[in-house]
């Protein structure tokens, strides 16, 4: 409960105002102020204290003040000190009705709008919807929050780097162990597609190989000589040969067919040379045996051989090897844009270096054969190590083909795919692989790791937000018709004319509102239409404030901690004709019952004098707000004073001269008289003392009637009540000019005093 107002500097009307203790508040406080006086101001101060809004009170500072408000309230908790534009301990459970109140939740003038829908439903819901609501409307701010983040993220993750992807589809890409792989086949698959033409005229690799050295037919030529020439005579002509030096094999081989030419007319066999007889030399028929024909052959032979080799692998053999390397070079160069290929990995130098080692020693071994047939021969172990070096030359030759030609298989199938893959597939193919790679690098898996954690952020907050959303659903399913039923009982009782119906919970795009419509006449009136029957047509001022009003009334009825509210009233009676104001009255009397406390604000006497007159004395409070120099101040209010009719006033003013006889105020007594007279003439005979009647005309009429069955007085009233009036009337202005002089005596006006008292209670 609000003990006491301490404090009120530098706000609305009031410069420095420290209310005295006698200004203290009880359960039910009354405070009257004429309008601009500040009653508003503390209506304002109490709700920015309720909703701890600064704004509120700043926005009231003083005019012409160099000073920041500055309040101090007093409650059972403490102290609410608003300074330095903050409240030190707000206090939450005051429900407020005042312009404010109606202007939030249910219109502005004529007009509701969407925001007095959304103020309503907040209305509606009371505290704990709120809390469902506000709950809510949380973690509805929560995902805004999260997808302003996740926006940034986005943004932050480099647009190149996703290449067809969508942010989403991109951060939620797996890691490939065979990325790479796949990256390079889909980019030979789209240059193929890209060279189809080129590709199907293009062929695959050809055989190419090194030739070998016959060993075995190379040896058996060296070591082949003439068996049928005896060992003896074959010795005597290789001696004499070689005394006969270099080539001189070859010069006798050539000589002795030339005996039978140069012996063609002698009588004898004759040398070639010298002319002389041959019969008595041996030597020439080793000759004749050692080169006979099966020499010729055999130097035919050896011949053949060295020529056989020179043919294999001299001439053009090793350019056209030459060539078909270079040739398997360029279609590697080609192809392996396309496929995966072996490398053609093969020094042709050192082949050739190996290749002509070999053959150059063969060769020279078969030259050496030739210059000697009959010596037998045979390869010498460098000539063999050669021809091994070779041997191997050949086996990587070999091994390099055979790789090569098996790779034929997979150049078909390139050829196959050129002609029917689509390039905008492959292109988009290839750009996915790419884009799989990026991912996972490292400038853009960072990004990536944070996207997909607040995106799971935002996906656990929007589960929260469902779970929010079903409890405030299944909330209001219960509270809305509650409420409907609530606020029409309210309206009955305040004698309105119309309902409210189909009052219920709308989502709108800025929020949850209140929808409802109200019934007149069996008639749903739609209170935001632009034409025809609207809020703005069918309800007057006076409805609008009662709506209001039952609107404040159904909130507290809903409200679970109604016994701790600390309601304040401003006004409330504003364009409420005497029934609804009469009801107004009862409603707040009966909610002082129910609540800790009750303040009413009002600018009309009447209607809180009634109030005061119904209330307990004991746990009421009446203060006022009056005018001074320099503002406006909190005092004590006779309510009393206020509540007294001059009628009752002009009595007590009587009565009390009677006992205590005041010459102050004697005049003011006799004065009293008349009025008195006629007050009590309206009441007793309304029929014939109707309002502007004066008492003359009126003894007269009575005069008349007496005796007669519509008697008004009787003979002896009527002459008690001349008389009376003759006294009466030396105090009156229309009857004696000099009547604020006229003389009075004490016991005179004591009689006539006593006597009009005791004639103007007559029944």
């Amino acid at each position: 409960m609000i003990d006491r107002i301490q404090l009120l500097r530098n706000v609305g009307q009031f410069d420095n105002v420290s209310p005295p203790q006698q200004t203290a508040l009880t359960p039910f406080s009354l405070i009257y102020g004429e309008n601009g006086r500040g009653k508003t101001t503390i209506a304002a101060i109490l709700r920015s204290l309720a909703i701890n809004d600064p704004v509120l009170v700043q926005e009231r500072q003083r005019l012409g003040s160099a000073h920041p408000p500055h309040v101090v309230i007093g409650h059972a908790r403490g102290q609410s000190v608003f300074q330095n534009s903050a409240w030190a301990q707000p206090l939450s459970n005051i429900a407020i009705f005042d312009d404010a109140f109606v202007s939030a939740n249910v219109c502005s003038g004529i007009e509701v709008q969407s925001a007095h829908r959304q103020g309503l439903h907040e209305l509606i819901l009371g505290a704990q919807g709120v809390a469902l609501n506000s709950a809510l409307q949380g973690h509805v701010q929560r995902i805004e929050e999260h997808n302003a983040a996740l926006r940034d993220l986005a943004e932050a993750i480099p647009a190149n780097a996703r290449g067809p992807y969508r942010v989403d589809a991109f951060c939620a890409l797996e890691a490939d162990g065979d990325i790479d792989a796949k990256i390079q086949d889909a980019e030979r698959r789209l240059a193929a597609a890209r060279s189809a033409d080129a590709i199907r005229q293009r062929p695959g690799f050809q055989d190419f190989s090194l030739p070998d050295f016959d060993i075995a037919a190379i040896d058996e030529v060296l070591g082949r000589g003439l068996p049928e020439l005896e060992a003896e005579a074959a010795e005597r002509v290789r001696t004499h040969l070689a005394k006969l030096g270099r080539g001189g094999e070859a010069w006798v081989s050539e000589g002795v067919p030339r005996i039978d030419a140069v012996s063609a007319e002698a009588d004898e066999e004759i040398c070639p040379f010298c002319a002389q007889d041959l019969a008595g030399s041996d030597l020439i028929e080793h000759y004749r045996a050692y080169f006979s024909q099966a020499y010729e052959d055999l130097k035919a032979v050896i011949r053949q051989t060295g020529i056989s080799v020179r043919d294999a692998h001299g001439g053009d053999i090793p350019s056209a090897f030459e060539r078909d390397i270079r040739t398997a070079v360029q279609a590697h160069e080609f192809w392996k844009d396309f496929a995966e290929l072996p490398q053609v990995d093969i020094d042709t130098a050192a082949i050739a270096r190996d290749w002509n080692a070999a053959r150059e020693a063969v060769l020279g071994q078969l030259r050496a054969k030739a210059a000697a047939p009959l010596e037998h021969m045979a390869l010498t172990p460098e000539t063999r190590q050669a021809i091994i070096d070779h041997r191997e030359r050949i086996e990587e030759v070999a091994a390099l083909s055979a790789r090569l030609i098996a790779a034929n298989g997979q150049l078909d199938i390139v050829k196959e795919q050129a002609q029917a893959d689509d390039l905008a597939a492959l292109t988009d193919d290839l750009a996915k692989l790419k884009a799989q790679e990026a991912r996972f690098d490292q400038a853009v898996s960072p990004h990536c790791d944070a996207y997909l954690a607040e995106k799971a952020a935002k996906a656990a907050t929007e589960a929260l937000r469902t779970q929010a959303r079903a409890a405030l659903d299944q909330y209001r399913e219960q509270i809305f018709p509650a409420y409907e039923t609530t606020i029409n009982d309210y309206l009955r009782r305040f004698a309105a004319s119309f309902r409210l119906g189909e009052v219920q919970s709308v989502n709108t795009r800025s929020g949850s509102s209140a929808s409802y419509c109200v019934v007149i006449n069996q008639q749903n009136v739609n209170v935001s239409a632009d034409t025809g029957p609207s809020f703005r047509n069918t309800l007057s001022a006076g409805d609008r404030n009662t709506l209001a009003l039952a609107f404040f009334f159904a909130s507290l009825e809903q409200d679970p901690d109604l016994a701790d509210k600390i309601v304040v009233i401003d006004d409330p009676m504003t364009s409420l004709d005497e029934h609804r104001t009469l009801r107004t009255r009862e409603e707040i009397l009966a909610m002082s019952q129910r609540v800790r406390q009750v303040i009413v604000l009002s600018h009309s006497k009447p209607f809180l004098c009634r109030l005061w007159e119904q209330a307990d004395r004991n746990t009421s409070t009446a203060l006022r707000i009056n005018r001074i120099a320099v503002g406006s101040e909190l005092t004590v209010w006779d309510v009393r004073n206020d509540s007294v009719s001059e009628h009752d006033k002009r009595h007590e003013l009587v009565r009390g001269y009677l006992v205590a006889a005041d010459p102050a105020k004697e005049r003011e007594v006799a004065v009293a008289l008349r009025p008195i007279l006629e007050a009590f003439m309206r009441v007793a005979y309304p029929a014939f003392f109707p309002p502007g009647t004066l008492l003359g005309p009126f003894i007269g009429q009575c005069e008349q009637r007496v005796g007669a069955n519509d008697q008004i007085l009787s003979t002896a009233d009527i002459t008690e009540l001349r008389a009376l009036l003759a006294y009466a009337n030396q105090f009156h202005h229309d009857t004696n000019p000099a009547w604020q002089t006229a003389a009075i005596n004490d016991a005179e006006l004591i009689d006539f005093a006593e006597r009009t008292l005791l004639f103007a209670s007559r029944r």
